[in-house]
């Protein structure tokens, strides 16, 4: 069960009672491209990670069944 830690426009950043946390891109409109907002985001999902004493684990993935991450977002 995973459980919804922080509000994010670009990523979901949760974790789960066993100590892995999962931050996802939530781009799949664009095939999860990043943009300067996403990387803020993402950086702020690892230091929450880091910062939580209960997480171990950090699963990155994207959202959608496209593509993880097509890079930047040239828009």
């Amino acid at each position: 069960m995973w459980t919804s830690q922080a509000e994010f426009t670009d990523i979901r950043y949760e974790t789960s009672a066993d100590g892995i946390a999962k931050i996802t891109i939530n781009r799949p409109e664009v095939r999860n491209a990043f943009r300067p907002l996403t990387v803020q985001e993402l950086l702020r999902a690892f230091d929450l990670a880091h910062e939580d004493p209960k997480v171990g684990v950090i699963i990155l993935t994207g959202e959608g069944d496209m593509a993880f991450c097509s890079g930047g977002d040239q828009k």
